[in-house]
């Protein structure tokens, strides 16, 4: 029940801030947005619809077609966000934050939105919408969630162009990508890690500089190559952004040929990193 009430607190907080990226930032700089939410915005423009009404019908359509693309959890959590988001899309609906340098407004409402669908997703929610259509793309077509959810809101953010204009759809690309990276942000938060492989003749050498001088923990797996048969050690290291530049400087020195591979990590949970019982 605990985890519940503190999940629940970050769908509140997170639907309220993505609701005043749409009224604060987007509809009073008439500027567009992708997925669901720019079609609830179009037609607001065209027609007048109230985006909390047109918002919780679109949503409501999507998640009923869609549900069983979704975990139990998922599911409970984008019906309460639902809810949630067309109540406070309603009562902000007369706030607005008008701008003679509408790239500013284009910048904050990708870092509002960003935050907003990052602390939802963070607690294992969505805003159905194009997250939905992204799943049945995923499964049907074999496409990646991530490249789905870019195209479904790229056709958005092209059609608004015939009512918002050139200008204003450069600016909600603006918005898009801002909010990407702000939502990537929460989502995997501010110490990132990188996952390093190295293939060396030095391996000794390379691990005891990573481990003594580093601090850092090293594996060592057992490989070979393909076409000379030779046997070769592989290390493979968890380490932050900022130590990059001193693990290759360590490699340079020791062996100028070797192999590496950095990767991109989301979560690193044990023994010098984040504790696995808490998340």
């Amino acid at each position: 029940m605990k985890d519940f009430l503190k999940d629940l607190t970050m769908l509140i907080i997170g639907s309220f801030i993505f609701a005043l990226a749409v009224n604060l930032f987007a509809i009073p700089n008439g500027l567009g947005e992708g997925g669901v939410t720019g079609i609830t915005i179009i037609a607001y423009y065209l027609f007048e619809w109230p985006p909390s009404v047109v918002s919780f019908v679109l949503n409501g359509i999507l998640l009923i077609i869609g549900y069983k693309f979704l975990n139990r959890k998922m599911v409970i959590y984008t019906i309460i966000v639902i809810f949630l988001l067309s109540i406070f899309l309603h009562l902000t609906e007369n706030w607005h934050v008008i701008s003679d340098e509408r790239i500013l407004s284009a910048i904050f409402g990708g870092m509002f939105s960003g935050v907003g669908i990052g602390l939802i997703i963070r607690v294992g929610g969505s805003t159905a919408g194009s997250t939905i259509l992204a799943k049945i793309a995923s499964k049907y077509l074999g496409w990646s969630v991530s490249y789905a959810l870019l195209f479904f809101d790229l056709i958005v953010v092209a059609a608004s162009y015939f009512v918002i204009g050139l200008e204003a759809v450069m600016l909600t690309i603006v918005m898009l990508y801002v909010g990407t990276k702000a939502m990537e942000l929460v989502i995997e938060g501010f110490n990132r890690k990188k996952a390093v492989t190295i293939i060396s003749n030095e391996h000794a050498a390379i691990a005891e500089q990573v481990t003594y001088k580093m601090n850092r923990g090293v594996t060592v797996l057992s490989g070979y190559g393909y076409y000379t048969k030779a046997e070769k050690n592989v290390l493979y290291i968890i380490i932050s952004n900022q130590e990059i530049v001193k693990l290759k400087a360590f490699v340079q020195e020791i062996d100028p040929s070797a192999f590496i591979t950095i990767h991109d990590v989301r979560d690193v949970f044990g023994e010098g990193f984040l504790n696995l019982s808490s998340h």
